[in-house]
């Protein structure tokens, strides 16, 4: 897959793009649930309303993009970084955070951690002042068995 790709609205429904660069593609509002992303270069794409759920999103890099309003249920994105991404009102419910750094998003404004696991106490109090919806003491900072 090239650079800067046009992918937006489309049906890429469990397909894989693992290891590909996607850096600066516009994926807005596609369809890409259970897809593989794994170590994926997402830097700086356009992921607003993407469907992402049961994403393999492990080791990406989606530093720099958005993902306003993008479906994160139950995505696995140990190891991502986040760094500098637009997470406004995501939905990361139940989403694998382990080793990944959402604290360091640029905004996590609305965005929903319920059931998200694998963050630190801290690292959940950081989002939690950007914003973000979390839980409580809880199961937030616990690992899947």
């Amino acid at each position: 897959m090239a650079r800067k790709t046009n992918l937006a609205k489309a049906n890429l429904a469990h397909a894989s793009f693992a290891q590909d660069d996607l850096t600066e593609a516009n994926l807005a509002d596609a369809n890409l649930r259970g897809a593989n992303l794994k170590e994926t270069r997402l830097r700086g794409a356009d992921l607003t309303a993407a469907d992402l759920s049961r994403d393999n999103l492990a080791g990406a890099d989606l530093s720099g993009a958005t993902l306003r309003r993008a479906r994160l249920e139950e995505a696995d994105l140990r190891g991502a970084d986040l760094t500098e991404a637009d997470l406004g009102e995501a939905d990361l419910h139940g989403a694998n955070l382990t080793g990944a750094n959402p604290e360091r998003a640029r905004s996590l404004a609305g965005a929903n951690l319920h059931g998200a696991i694998g963050l630190s106490p801290e690292q959940r109090d950081a989002c939690g002042e950007k914003w973000a919806v979390t839980d409580g003491a809880g199961d937030i900072g616990e690992q899947a068995d």
